[in-house]
């Protein structure tokens, strides 16, 4: 017997029992699809989070007020020790050659008023190194002068968010804003950027860092971002500017982070996640071969008399055996290309519903779930085939 004759009596006889054979489609469908669709997910994930560290730069080190090994909790959570002060980031960009620039981080949040309109939004307080070191961009007027860092000024740079909802058709540069108590002059508006480590920077107001702490009521600051001259030197500067605070404060409670340390923890998770949840939807497969099963052993009670006949033609068990198997695998392959199908219009409807997630199946997880449906389909296949292979001819042809 050919494969093409394999594949046309296995074709023929899916056809007469097309509602078993479309429930087993669609459950091995399902099982792919899941798996498609979840591993899409993860994927999307880890390429989210690497792409909002990827945006503010690749040479930066962040100190972050406290330790997480006698906090036992995120860095910045619980009691502080000492603050982290603009003296500390002054005595940092001095003292370690490797940093070429410096950018203090206030953060709250304040009502944000100009006449009836106000927005509650967050105050983001920096300086000028703010804009290289976050990567940010004007659009239209300028951002934070360059000021002594002590020295606080009433001027404020506007989101792009910010700016189009408090002046709607209007230009914001120049006019007079009301931040909490504080009267400032808006002296800029940022271009759009969207979310940046969890901070939506079109809808924020930013401000000098001292005009922020006192504003905000702060004595340490939020974080202290720092940018290397070298992506080489990051191990390096992080060591000396860990070291040169301990000595400040007397006792070593800050963290520093490096982006490549933090993206390669979170890569690592998320990595692991996607492979959890192909195990998981992975299950569905396993379900849908069981199907398969009962669908192939019905067929063979349903057609002992064809396989009697078949017997007394001549066939041999392997080809018995062989027609068999090539039923329950070519519903597992059609049924798993129908998965892939579904999968990736189920992950393009999440992208165009969430267009910042970059959700893409890695083609390990696209060759994986299709390979795993066959296999799928050939191992829940066997049981029925050898039972078919086993039947008297005598008693088949018979009906018994």
């Amino acid at each position: 017997m050919s494969l093409r004759d394999l594949l046309g009596f296995a074709t023929r006889a899916l056809r007469g029992h097309r509602l078993r054979t479309g429930m087993s489609l669609l459950g091995v469908a399902i099982g792919v699809a899941a798996v498609v669709t979840l591993t899409a997910l993860g994927e999307g994930a880890r390429r989210y989070v690497v792409g909002q560290f990827a945006s503010v730069g690749t040479n930066l080190v962040i100190v972050v007020p406290g330790r997480t090994e006698t906090t036992g909790g995120m860095p910045g959570i619980g009691g502080v020790p000492n603050d982290l002060t603009l003296d500390d980031a002054r005595a940092v960009l001095r003292a370690v050659p490797e940093i070429d620039k410096a950018a203090p981080l206030v953060l709250g949040t304040e009502t944000v008023a100009f006449r009836e309109r106000r927005r509650q939004i967050a105050v983001f307080g920096s300086t000028h190194e703010a804009l290289e070191v976050r990567r940010l961009a004007v659009a239209s007027g300028r951002f934070l002068p360059v000021l002594d860092w002590d020295r606080g000024s009433p001027v404020a740079v506007l989101g792009h968010t910010t700016a189009r909802e408090l002046f709607p058709g209007q230009d914001p540069v120049g006019q007079i804003v009301r931040v909490g108590d504080w009267r400032m002059r808006v002296i800029g508006v940022l271009a759009s950027r969207g979310q940046q480590l969890g901070l939506d920077m079109d809808d924020v107001v930013v401000v000098p860092v001292a005009t922020a702490m006192k504003m905000l009521d702060r004595r340490s600051l939020f974080r202290l971002v720092l940018q290397v001259d070298t992506h080489a030197d990051l191990d390096r500067a992080k060591e000396r500017v860990v070291r040169l605070i301990a000595e400040r404060h007397g006792e070593e409670d800050v963290t520093a982070i490096t982006q490549d340390a933090v993206v390669g923890a979170l890569s690592s998770i998320l990595g692991a996640l996607t492979l959890a949840l192909a195990g998981i939807a992975s299950i569905s497969l396993a379900v849908a071969g069981v199907g398969i099963m009962n669908v192939m052993l019905v067929s063979v009670s349903e057609r002992t008399r064809e396989i009697g006949l078949l017997k007394a033609l001549g066939a041999g068990r392997r080809q018995i055996l062989a027609a068999f198997l090539a039923e329950a695998v070519l519903i597992s392959s059609v049924g798993g290309v129908l998965g892939l199908a579904v999968g990736w219009l189920a992950v393009r409807a999440l992208v165009a519903l969430y267009p910042a997630l970059p959700a893409t199946p890695p083609p390990w997880a696209v060759a994986a779930a299709f390979s795993l449906s066959v296999v799928v389909g050939g191992i829940f296949g066997v049981l029925p085939a050898r039972r078919a292979t086993r039947l008297d001819p005598v008693a088949a042809l018979a009906g018994r």
